[in-house]
């Protein structure tokens, strides 16, 4: 559950990720420094690239087309907010619920394929010391 938090926050378009992050770990019972330290999947050198991706699996959802001098600047992003707001918080949320419930069905996996793992290693030891 800890991946699907702090990736799931990790895209949204607000500033206190972590803080966001930290609170649903301790409301979900996960693991909080997992949760926290997902949220720096978008880091400064990864936020332009990954919310200029958001917003346009929002332009695309939402059937509307982008702006097309799209800049991640603080200025035009503060002229142009009123446009752009919509299609980035729909494709931020998207991109948060896809990209968190793939890493948690990853992490399910690989935790099923551990276990199964281990179950195996004890059988082979059972059978060993019968």
């Amino acid at each position: 559950m800890a991946f699907f938090v702090g990736l799931f926050t990790a895209f949204l378009p607000v500033p206190g990720q972590m803080i966001i992050a930290a609170v649903a770990a301790l409301l979900l019972r996960c693991n909080l420094p997992l949760s926290v330290g997902l949220v720096w999947v978008t880091n400064p050198v990864t936020i332009t690239p990954a919310y200029y991706i958001a917003y346009r699996v929002g332009t695309l959802l939402l059937g509307v087309s982008p702006s097309v001098d799209f800049e991640f600047t603080w200025s035009w992003v503060s002229t142009s907010l009123d446009t752009i707001w919509i299609p980035l918080l729909v494709g931020c949320l998207t991109c948060g619920l896809l990209l968190g419930a793939l890493g948690y069905f990853v992490i399910m996996m690989l935790w099923r394929i551990k276990v199964m793992h281990n179950w195996r290693k004890r059988r082979r030891r059972r059978r060993a010391h019968s």
